[in-house]
C-alpha cells in the first residue's frame, strides 16, 4: 500500500516539477525538462516495484511526462518546435551513451575502494549497450514523433480550447501503445512465453494511460501562463497560423 500513495505522490511532484520549468523558463524549460526526463526514466527503468500486485518498473511517470511536454508545445507553439524538441530528446539520449560509455573505460585508481563501488554502480546503470537500448530509442523516436502528427491532426477536428483533454489523451494513448509495442517487440518477443509477452505489454501500457489521463489537469494549468518574451514571436506566430488553418477546415 505503501508503494500506491508514494506513486500518487511521485506523480503529483513529476508533474509539478514539469510545470515548474516552462513556468519559469517557456520553451527552454520544456526542452530542458526533455533532456532530464529522458536520462532519469533510462536510470529509473532498472528499477521494478509492486503496485497493486501488479510487478512493474518505475520511469513511466517521466516517460509520459516528455509526451505531456511535446503536446505543450505543439499547441502553444505549433507541430515544428514540438518536433524540434522530440528530436533534442533523442540526441540527449545518444549523447549520454557515448559520455558515459566513454567514462566506464577510464582506469579506477588502484586502492580507493569507494571508486571501486563507483564503477560498478556505473556499469549497472549505463553498462548495458544491448538490444534494450536499441529498443528504447527506436520506441522513443517513433512515438514521440507520432505523437506530434497526431496531435496536429486532432486539432484539426478538435481546434476548441475546451477540447485540449481531446488532442492530448488521444494523441499519447494511441503513440504510447506504439511505443510499448516497439520496446516490447524488439526487447522481449522470443525472450519471453507468449502469454507472459502479452501481460508486460498490457500492464505497462494500461500504467502509461493511467499517467497520461493524471496529467492532463496539469496540461491545462501550463496552458494558462504567459509565454515569456522570447517565445512571444513562436506563439503569436503559431497562433495566426492556427487560425487561418481553422478557417480552412471550417
Amino acid at each position: 500500500m505503501f508503494n500506491l500513495w508514494w506513486g500518487i505522490l511521485f506523480v503529483l511532484v513529476t508533474y509539478t516539477l514539469f510545470v515548474l520549468c516552462y513556468r519559469l523558463f517557456g520553451i527552454k524549460g520544456i526542452y530542458g525538462w526533455i533532456a532530464i526526463a529522458a536520462i532519469l526514466a533510462n536510470i529509473q527503468v532498472i528499477k521494478t516495484i509492486e503496485l497493486v500486485g501488479v510487478v512493474t518498473t518505475l520511469g513511466n511517470t517521466l516517460y509520459v511526462s516528455m509526451y505531456l511536454a511535446s503536446d505543450l508545445l505543439n499547441e502553444r507553439f505549433g507541430p515544428q518546435v514540438a518536433r524540434r524538441a522530440v528530436w533534442f530528446g533523442f540526441l540527449t539520449l545518444i549523447i549520454t551513451t557515448i559520455v558515459m560509455q566513454m567514462a566506464l573505460q577510464f582506469e579506477v585508481a588502484p586502492g580507493v575502494d569507494i571508486s571501486a563501488d563507483a564503477q560498478s554502480a556505473l556499469e549497472l546503470i549505463f553498462g548495458q549497450v544491448s538490444i534494450l537500448l536499441i529498443a528504447s530509442l527506436t520506441a522513443y523516436l517513433v512515438s514521440q514523433l507520432l505523437d506530434v502528427r497526431l496531435y496536429r491532426w486532432l486539432r484539426r477536428s478538435f481546434p476548441k480550447p475546451e477540447q485540449l483533454w481531446i488532442r492530448n489523451n488521444g494523441s499519447t494513448m494511441i503513440s504510447s501503445f506504439v511505443d510499448t509495442l516497439i520496446f516490447c517487440t524488439i526487447a522481449f518477443l522470443g525472450i519471453y512465453d507468449w502469454s507472459v509477452w502479452l501481460q508486460i505489454l498490457f500492464t505497462t501500457y494500461i500504467l502509461k494511460f493511467i499517467l497520461t489521463a493524471a496529467g492532463t489537469p496539469f496540461l491545462y494549468w501550463a496552458r494558462t501562463f504567459k509565454a515569456p518574451a522570447e517565445d512571444q514571436p513562436l506563439l503569436l506566430r503559431h497562433g495566426s497560423a492556427h487560425s487561418e488553418a481553422e478557417r480552412e477546415w471550417t
